[in-house]
């Protein structure tokens, strides 16, 4: 197992950062949620055809550009990296809201080089998952986070059976919402989502500080 740090100024590296308290921030808008596939969204079953069954494996781009999106990066490899089993989160995260969204991807950069035609430059997500802040206590007994104090949210992606080639880049992306494949959190912590009033959504500051990071199971090559 080893631990990929979310470091400063976007880097992603497997040494650990030298200044934990440094942070990346964002505002994330529930009135501007991050969409979970590209617009447009077709219905699921539409019966022209639908990207249902593989917005799994869309490219990330797009969304790489929104400023309530972070991501880190690692330089291009120099050896090839397998990552095998249980991919784990550990975000250590505060907000400004009294309830958040946290949702991690790891995703393999592509070269940009024009030999690999549609998958020059490609981001493809390996493994994902979003965790609703108001459990980071218990699933039983939701409550609110504390404003402005950093916590811990520890959570799985899930398994990986995944090899990143070398020239190939590692990116971990975060952000807040995954609309709409998950309703949108208020932000504002209330005892039931599904009877959250307008005045409960509010933006919120995001930040993610440099000790976060994924726990990878790697092969040795």
């Amino acid at each position: 197992m080893r631990n990929l740090y979310l470091g400063t100024n976007g880097t992603l590296s497997f040494d650990k950062p030298t200044i934990p308290s440094a942070f990346t921030a964002y505002t994330s808008d529930p009135a501007s949620p991050v969409e979970y596939r590209k617009r447009p969204i077709e219905a699921t079953y539409a019966p022209t055809g639908s990207g249902w069954f593989t917005w799994l494996v869309e490219d990330q781009r797009g969304f790489s550009q929104r400023k309530d999106v972070v991501s880190w990066e690692t330089p291009a490899l120099d050896h090839d990296i397998t990552v095998t089993g249980d991919v784990v989160a550990d975000l250590q995260a505060s907000t400004s809201g009294t309830d958040a969204d946290w949702v991690v991807k790891l995703i393999d950069v592509y070269p940009s080089d024009p030999a690999l035609g549609n998958m020059s430059g490609y981001e493809l997500m390996i493994v994902d998952e979003i965790f609703r802040g108001r459990y980071w206590k218990s699933y039983e007994h939701p409550e609110a986070i504390p404003a402005n104090k950093v916590e811990a949210y520890r959570y799985s992606l899930h398994g990986a059976d995944h090899v990143f080639l070398k020239g190939h880049r590692i990116m971990v992306q975060v952000q807040s919402s995954w609309f709409p494949l998950y309703d949108r959190n208020p932000q504002t912590f209330v005892p039931n989502i599904m009877t959250a009033t307008p005045g409960d959504y509010k933006p919120a500051e995001q930040r993610i500080y440099a000790g976060s990071h994924l726990e990878l199971p790697l092969m040795e090559h």
